[in-house]
Formats: C-alpha cells, structure tokens, sequence
C-alpha cells in the first residue's frame, strides 16, 4: 500500500517537477539498511585493493550490486511510493535499468559539477522528465562524508544555462544531509556534484535507476539471474522487462561505466 496516499504523492511529485528532485525521511527501514551495508562491504574491499586510487575520480568508486540476495528485495526495487512517483513524472509503466553505488572515502574530491546524461533533442529546450535516479545511503550523511550537492530546477536548463546560473551566485548549491532510510529521487539532468568523505568510513550510496520504457542506454543494465526473476512478484518483474537475463549474476564486476561531464 505505501505510506502516502494518492493525493500525498501528487504532491510530491509537483515538488520534484519544480525542484528536479524530492526526498522521503525515515522511509526504507533502517534495520534493513544497515543489512544491505553489510552485503555491500565485501563487493567494495576488492575495488579498493584493485584500485586504491579509485575508479570514479581519487579514492571514488562506483560498484554495482547483483541482482540477488537483499539487493532483488521488491520492497525496495518495486516500491510502492517511490515508483508512483516516478510513474508521474516519467510516465506510466518505466522500466529499472540500474542497480549500483557511488562510495566516497578519505582521500575524495569534489567532483566537476555535471548531469548523468545529456539532452535528448541538442536543438530543443529541456523535455519532461525521461529517466530518474533513487538514491539511499548506507551509512548516516552529514557535511563530513560526503554529501550528495546539487541544483534546484536545472533539470529544466541546458548544461550551459545551469552552470552559468550556478556561478553567478543566481542558483545556490545545495548540500543534502540524509539519514539512513532517507531517500532521495532526482531528474539525472539536474547538476549536481560529489563532495569530499573526510573520514575514516565509507560512504556508500545506492542508486537505483528507472526510465521511460523507450530509453535505452547501453553503458547502464542489470543483469537478472531466471530464478531471480521467476520469484519476484508481477510488477517488479516488469520493471525489469528490458534487462539481459542470466544464470547466475557476477559477484564482481568491471566497472566500465563512467560519469561523463554532460
């Protein structure tokens, strides 16, 4: 059922359609949080012990999670809330296309401010809203670890107009503390920035991706084991309707995406 009703979710999907993005406090269960940083912690170790530099800019690194275990729970990928809110922004019947996380840690940097993906038309203002990331941390985010910063309504400019807004003091950066359970659903056009981790501890934050059912980047899928599949209810099974399936999905993975400076 959700926790919010028909007219709630309205609601908050006018806010995301003004702001290019909306955070739910205290929504996923914390208890199940601190499970999936536990199921999280052995993927990174190998990353780090690969590439102490990182692979997403120094001591940055992306890692995707498999499609299994705790991070195929349809309570997550599938819910109720979260994907009535994306239905209205980006239409009905989205698919999920991305499971995977950005974890900063001592040592980081800003990152260059930059949207995950470009324009769909060079030559034509900005369209609505065509595919959204959710982000949840696994740890608690405050300014010393390395919050998410971001832009309110550039999801609505081009690259050029958002940066120009930005550094002429006409848009503010935004830095956006998050608590485990929080969640944070955002238009991927919308600027925004990495900052720094300047502690000890890993900051890992998932990001699950959905998108219209005709948008399609081939640098970002899932792979999806049969059995995986076979057990998940109907709905969530369709949101992962476009994705490879596999036998078995890789512990492991080579992580060839790359954040472009779009």
């Amino acid at each position: 059922m959700g926790r919010y009703d028909e007219r709630t979710r309205d609601a908050l999907a006018a806010s995301f359609e003004r702001d290019g993005f909306v955070v739910l406090r205290e929504h996923f269960p914390r208890a199940l949080m601190l499970a999936w940083r536990e199921a999280f912690e052995p993927l990174l170790a190998p990353h780090v012990a690969e590439n102490a530099n990182g692979n997403r800019g120094p001591w940055r690194y992306y890692v995707t999670l498999p499609f299994e275990g705790l991070f195929a729970d349809p309570s997550i990928v599938c819910d109720e809330d979260v994907v009535g809110i994306v239905e209205r922004v980006a239409g009905r019947d989205p698919v999920m296309c991305q499971l995977a996380t950005d974890t900063p840690m001592l040592g980081s940097t800003h990152q260059d401010w930059h949207r995950d993906t470009p324009p769909l038309f060079d030559d034509a203002p900005e369209t609505p809203s065509f595919q959204l990331a959710v982000n949840f941390p696994l740890v608690d985010v405050d300014d010393e670890n390395g919050p998410l910063e971001t832009t309110r309504g550039t999801h609505r400019l081009s690259r050029d107009e958002a940066m120009a807004e930005l550094e002429a003091g006409r848009i503010a950066a935004e830095r956006i503390p998050m608590k485990l359970g929080d969640v944070m659903i955002r238009d991927v056009r919308g600027l925004y920035r990495g900052t720094p981790n300047f502690t000890g501890t890993p900051r890992p934050m998932v990001v699950i991706g959905y998108s219209r059912a005709w948008y399609f980047r081939p640098e970002v899928h899932i792979d999806v084991p049969r059995d995986v599949l076979a057990g998940l209810p109907p709905r969530a099974a369709r949101l992962l309707r476009f994705n490879p399936q596999v036998e078995k999905t890789a512990r492991i993975f080579d992580e060839n995406y790359r954040q472009f400076a779009y």
